[in-house]
């Protein structure tokens, strides 16, 4: 498999396949396909398409594999931002935001991540479930905006504004740290809570979370 990713603001990741190679992508993902792609729509495990489910996916997936000759099929984004595509392998899993998965390979797959700590589930704004990505290939994820990416060395910490984390290393841990001092509770205007991440591992900071666009037009409509 080679791709290609195109676009600024709106990208789209176009794939080219030899014949019998195959992606796996989440329903309404593919955006225009050659006409030898064939389509296969499969759930695998009740458990694991439930665990989907409460990733942020849907229960299905659909398989398309190209047949006869060498088939090109494109997903694009769902909202302004970047598409990254991510190695995956064993024992290197990455964890997500809900609904990041775009697209992957088949030997990738895609799972529930579970928040362990109640108060990072509560108050971190990535929520209680997350999702993983393990196996072997290469994935496409979604970011929402720009993304900035660091390495954490062991015991490294950052602490990021809730919604911001994009994905990170399974290795990477994550909690969440109270904003110290009233004054700056109450007029930093900064919220109650941050996410703490600690190294080691990779973690990819987005710019623009959809969480944030939300709540600037919601205060844009309640200033008219």
């Amino acid at each position: 498999m080679q791709y290609e990713i195109k676009g600024d603001q709106l990208p789209v990741v176009v794939c080219t396949l030899n014949p019998g190679e195959s992606m796996i992508t989440e329903r309404g993902a593919m955006s225009w396909m050659t006409s030898n792609m064939r389509m296969e729509t499969q759930a695998g495990s009740v458990g694991k398409a439930i665990g989907r489910m409460f990733s942020g996916e849907s229960l299905f997936q659909n398989k398309y594999t190209a047949e006869g000759s060498v088939g090109l099929i494109a997903f694009a984004s769902s909202f302004p931002g970047e598409i990254r595509a991510i190695q995956i392998a064993p024992g290197q899993s990455i964890v997500a935001q809900k609904s990041a998965f775009l697209a992957a390979e088949p030997g990738v797959e895609l799972s529930t991540f579970f928040r362990k700590k109640l108060g990072a589930g509560l108050f971190g704004g990535e929520g209680f479930i997350m999702q993983k990505l393990s196996g072997s290939g290469t994935a496409f994820v979604e970011i929402d905006g720009s993304v900035v990416e660091y390495q954490l060395q062991p015991g490294q910490t950052m602490l990021l504004d809730t919604g911001y984390l994009a994905m990170m290393d399974e290795t990477v841990q994550m909690d969440i740290e109270m904003v110290h001092g009233v004054k700056n509770v109450v007029l930093g205007g900064e919220g109650l809570f941050n996410t703490k991440v600690t190294g080691p591992g990779r973690v990819w900071i987005q710019t623009m979370p959809i969480s944030k666009v939300a709540q600037i037009i919601g205060t844009a409509g309640i200033a008219r």
